[in-house]
């Protein structure tokens, strides 16, 4: 039995046939942007949830059909499907590894029914034993565990500057910045004289009054500009950051209102984050935040333990009750560790794990649902996984596939696509270029296939020579980095060789992001520090310095403060991750890259526009002179849909063009404003050959292989490997920039092996002419082409966070790469 695929067209699709075997391991792969994802997730996945939304009430259907659209002819033989995607994990520090896996819930039922309560404390229910909830949370940080003060100190780095050159840092940016600071003025403050010579009297005021006076300001801006009096409302800067801190829903406010304030532990609960009582409970000796914050191969053996202890048969009604918990929390357990997951422990916060580990944490969760029969579509399951790493997990998938159901992976380790029973490959370019089903069959057979990029990586999938030929770099100079203290990294000191390309890497969960953040908190003080904003910047916080770092950790993080030294040191900071460039369709790439100014200025200049006295501002779809009302110029409208995830369908008044007809009218070169936004940065590439900023920035797309994305590609349906090259370009578009340190945390996720050696070769580019680069990095073909390696380890949790190794020889790597193909090739064969 197979799943038949007829005329699928969705995105690059181009009349797809393709015919895939049910119960087996299946990779489909390509290079990036050929349409792996388009098949894999957008058409059998997208065919199957649109089959089973037919099957809700009519009311219902009519809201849904309108966001689901695989845009296929038809598919037979298709089962239930299961994605498993890798997306951005909560925003929320609430949201932990226990909530994702539903380990939490177990955990707490045990504290709850087979605790130990000393005297004076009743047995409660598990909710008692959630910071999350009313009855658990500490009752004066409200289950976050720590508090957040604000202090003169905190508020006013610099009190040598006045009022009016900025000492109140904690104010707001923009217009309502100057409005306090002009009802201060009205109010008799002296805001010229250095704020340490102001009054104490007065400073406390200004910082911390409840008070909200309301005065009528005549303002003093420019000279040549006239302003009417108006009535203004004070806010101390206190109850400013405060108020913020405590409503916004805005992760950029929220990240600059944590600057302004010191934060420390909860002084109730030590920043144990839940009420005294449950805190006095225990199981085997440990409260329940001590558990929580155990790695999880920490923890199993404590339940093990438990589990022997208990008596098999004729226990006591308690007994059986927690024989039947700690089965099922050890079962869960025992596949996080399975899947290289022990190092994380169960309070661990949701934003602190990478996507990787996240997809990982959501298939562990699906292994313990018992399905079979079902389609499993994963997107690159061995992202961020250290080699040794991989076996396990395709053990796992090949669980799935013994269980009755057929897994799809959309995959680039070619260790794991050596492994797998059939290959479907996708191209034979990106964009335009591909979407087409080039070789559907028995993995072998790739390669005979002569236009599949696939083929030539199958099983060599390192070719240094494409990348940089040559020996290694000696270096310029040397990064001393000392004192890290972060996770799992105790007093770590290393070197780090600048003028070179230094990969960082080790076995899951051995430390390698941590020491990136500690090289980061290092030298981030002391260099032009240049961040990504990870979402649209509010226009009231247009003025606020970047680079800025929230103060509160997650439970279990311990942080302290790096050092660095050594002679030569950059003078820019740079860190690319892979957080999105926004959270919204408002937000593209255009936009993201800057190359939208350049262009709407180019609408501006023509005859049309300036007939009708059209500015650059008219061509921006967030202004409403120019946008379409209906979407607000987001060219979709958001769907919300009652018990699911709320999502997006096209505008159906200007079916995606984000602009209002008026604005369309005006075209330049035959080309309308939407009609550019719509071009792929291939297609852009000639049409602006002669505009020298907008060609930059669409060089460096190019360049990192994003030539298969439009200009206006919405930020939400970016991957995160995507939103890092879109990053990196738009650093690399910049024509002049002084000696920088580049800090990439897996830049090549997402990328497959002919896409990899391309941005390679970038990075390597960047070394060429006098930059530091340092990656995060797992893939063989970075770690051949690299100047000096950082191995950390020897294992995972507090059984690495070691420099084991600085150095790996080029032929090592190939002969490792070498010989996990062949070891995922014989298991193939033995099958």
């Amino acid at each position: 039995m197979s799943i038949h695929v007829h005329g699928a067209r969705l995105h690059n699709l181009r009349d797809v046939e393709v015919q895939i075997p049910r119960d087996t391991l299946v990779a489909i792969t390509g290079v990036s942007g050929s349409g792996k994802s388009s098949l894999a997730f957008g058409t059998i996945h997208g065919e199957a949830q649109r089959r089973y939304f037919d099957s809700v009430a009519p009311f219902a259907r009519r809201l849904i059909h309108t966001a689901i659209d695989p845009q296929v002819r038809d598919v037979t033989g298709l089962p239930p499907a299961v994605a498993i995607e890798q997306r951005q994990a909560a925003a929320s520090s609430r949201s932990s590894v226990g909530t994702i896996t539903t380990t939490g819930n177990t955990l707490r039922m045990v504290w709850s029914r087979c605790g130990d309560y000393p005297a004076g404390v009743e047995p409660v229910d598990s909710d008692h034993f959630s910071p999350n909830t009313a009855v658990g949370a500490c009752p004066e940080c409200s289950g976050l565990g720590v508090v957040h003060r604000p202090t003169e100190a905190s508020m006013v780095p610099d009190p040598t500057r006045s009022i009016a050159e900025g000492a109140i840092a904690a104010w707001p940016g923009a217009w309502l910045g100057k409005n306090y600071r002009d009802i201060i003025a009205t109010l008799g403050h002296d805001i010229d004289a250095p704020w340490q010579d102001l009054p104490q009297e007065s400073r406390d005021w200004i910082l911390f009054t409840e008070e909200q006076p309301v005065v009528t300001v005549v303002p003093v801006r420019d000279a040549d500009r006239i302003h009417r009096p108006y009535q203004g409302t004070y806010s101390s800067a206190a109850r400013y950051v405060m108020r913020t801190l405590s409503e916004t829903k805005s992760a950029t406010q929220r990240q600059r209102a944590l600057r302004f304030v010191e934060t420390s532990p909860c002084p109730v609960c030590d920043g144990r984050r839940l009420n005294p009582d449950a805190l006095r409970v225990t199981w085997q000796g440990l409260a329940i935040d001590e558990a929580q914050q155990l790695p999880v191969s920490d923890l199993l053996p404590i339940l093990r333990s438990r589990l022997d202890e208990l008596p098999a048969e004729d226990g006591t009604a308690s007994e059986a009750a927690e024989r039947l918990l700690l089965t099922d929390l050890a079962s869960r357990l025992d596949v996080l560790v399975t899947l290289g997951l022990g190092h994380l422990d169960l309070a661990r916060p949701t934003p602190s794990v990478s996507t990787g580990e996240l997809q990982r944490l959501r298939l562990a969760t699906s292994l313990r649902s018992g399905l079979f029969g079902v389609v499993y579509v994963l997107d690159e399951p061995s992202a961020g996984l250290h080699p040794q790493d991989v076996e396990p997990l395709l053990a796992v998938l090949r669980g799935l596939v013994e269980a009755g159901n057929s897994v799809l992976v959309v995959e680039h380790d070619m260790a794991v696509v050596n492994a797998c029973d059939w290959i479907v490959d996708v191209g034979p370019g990106a964009g335009s270029h591909g979407g087409e089903v080039l070789y559907s069959g028995p993995t072998d057979g790739l390669l005979e296939v002569s236009e599949s990029v696939t083929a030539r990586f199958l099983h060599e999938p390192v070719h240094p020579g494409d990348i940089r030929s040559g020996d290694p770099r000696e270096p310029s100079g040397q990064l001393a980095v000392t004192g890290i203290e972060r996770h799992n990294l105790h007093d770590l000191s290393v070197e780090v060789p600048l003028g070179a390309f230094t990969v960082v890497t080790g076995v899951s969960g051995s430390g390698k992001t941590s020491l990136l953040h500690g090289i980061l908190e290092a030298v981030g003080d002391r260099l032009a520090r240049v961040e990504e904003q990870d979402e649209e910047t509010d226009e009231e916080y247009a003025e606020a310095p970047r680079g800025s770092t929230g103060a509160a950790q997650g439970s279990g993080t311990r942080v302290g403060r790096a050092h660095a030294s050594g002679a030569g040191q950059p003078t820019r900071l740079v860190r690319i991750t892979q957080q999105p460039i926004g959270r919204t369709p408002r937000s593209n790439l255009a936009t993201y890259t800057g190359l939208f100014d350049h262009v709407r200025k180019i609408f501006a200049r023509t005859p049309a526009a300036r007939e009708r006295s059209f500015t650059a501002g008219r061509f921006s779809f967030n202004t409403s002179a120019g946008r379409c009302e209906t979407c607000q110029g987001e060219g979709a409208v958001s769907v919300e849909l009652l018990f699911l995830p709320g999502t997006y369908s096209t505008c159906p008044t200007c079916g995606g063009a984000r602009y209002n007809p008026e604005t369309l009218e005006v075209a330049w070169q035959g080309w309308t404003i939407a009609d550019v936004l719509a071009l792929t940065v291939a297609e852009a590439l000639p049409v602006f050959a002669d505009e020298p900023a907008v060609r930059r920035a669409l060089v460096a797309l190019e360049r990192l292989g994003l030539g298969y994305l439009t200009l206006g590609q919405p930020a939400t349906e970016l991957s995160g490997g995507e939103a890092q090259r879109i990053k990196l370009a738009t650093e690399l578009q910049k024509e002049r920039r002084s000696p920088t340190l580049y800090l990439l945390d897996e830049p090549t996720s997402g990328l497959h092996p002919a896409d990899v050696h391309r941005l390679l070769a970038t990075l390597h580019a960047l070394v060429d002419a006098g930059h530091t680069v340092v990656v995060v990095e797992h893939d063989p073909a970075a770690l051949a082409t690299a100047d000096r390696v950082i191995e950390l380890g020897p294992g995972a949790g507090e059984d690495g966070g070691q420099v084991v190794s600085t150095g790996l020889r080029r032929e090592e790597v190939l002969a490792r790469t070498a010989h996990r193909l062949q070891g995922q090739s014989a298991v193939t064969d033995d099958e």
